[in-house]
């Protein structure tokens, strides 16, 4: 291993991981009226329909699915599904949603590009924001038939194993990456340079995304009249207290 690869795999994964964290919370705390997904539905809503739906239905997928896949630990697994039949699983599902992903973020890009009204109230991050998107889909999608040549799934668990040495802070993480492929490695950079440019993003606004989960478990809200010998109303349900 090179000293550019222990700091790309080794170093940098932490500065990303940082950046993303109190870069979030200061822009929460400065700037709460940029935090917003800043849509431009209003511009033309047709392309944006298909776009924002595809693109989101892939790209949420495979958030979660590299999340459980890549920070599962081999032996918890290998007892019902063997680490080339889950490779398998991963290179089916992941190229299906992937491709969604690619198919939705590529008509967005067309869309901000193509017309002059949404090219000309478009931020340049929100133009850097969707290239990045498309060459990590792009990227994601090569790495399939890489994966195809070794259906052991020896480099899933060895990409597996050095994100879970990650996020326990071993510094022998970047090791496990020696044999591992220009494009599994550009795909990997590139994933955590997203994490890096999040907090400067309209990006932000999936947090807010994820902030709605707590309305499940939100008491129900009670609704008193102001006149006398009235009665309190009934709990109100969720949505109804929100019309």
């Amino acid at each position: 291993m090179t000293y550019l690869d222990n700091f790309l795999f080794g170093i940098y994964p932490y500065i990303c991981l940082i950046i993303f964290l109190l870069g979030s919370l200061l822009r929460f705390d400065r700037d709460q009226y940029t935090w917003k997904s800043d849509s431009s539905q209003l511009l033309r809503s047709g392309q944006l329909r298909w776009g924002s739906n595809l693109f989101h239905l892939g790209v949420l997928f495979l958030f979660f699915g590299h999340t459980v896949g890549m920070l599962t630990p081999h032996f918890v697994y290998e007892s019902f599904i063997s680490a080339g039949a889950k490779q398998l699983v991963a290179m089916v599902s992941g190229g299906l949603f992937g491709l969604l992903g690619w198919l939705g973020v590529s008509i967005l890009l067309h869309r901000r590009l193509s017309d002059v009204r949404i090219r000309c109230n478009s931020k340049a991050s929100d133009i850097v924001l969707l290239v990045l998107l498309w060459i990590q889909l792009a990227l994601g999608l090569a790495t399939i038939p890489l994966s195809a040549q070794h259906l052991d799934g020896s480099m899933m668990v060895k990409l597996a194993e050095w994100a879970q040495r990650i996020v326990t802070f071993r510094a022998d993480a970047p090791a496990l990456l020696a044999q591992a492929s220009w494009v599994f490695k550009a795909h990997m950079f590139l994933g955590m340079s997203i994490f890096l440019v999040f907090p400067f993003t309209r990006l932000v606004h999936v947090w807010s995304g994820f902030g709605t989960l707590a309305y499940v478990v939100r008491p129900y809200q009670l609704v008193r009249s102001r006149r006398i010998g009235m009665t309190p109303r009934q709990p109100m349900s969720h949505s109804q207290s929100h019309r």
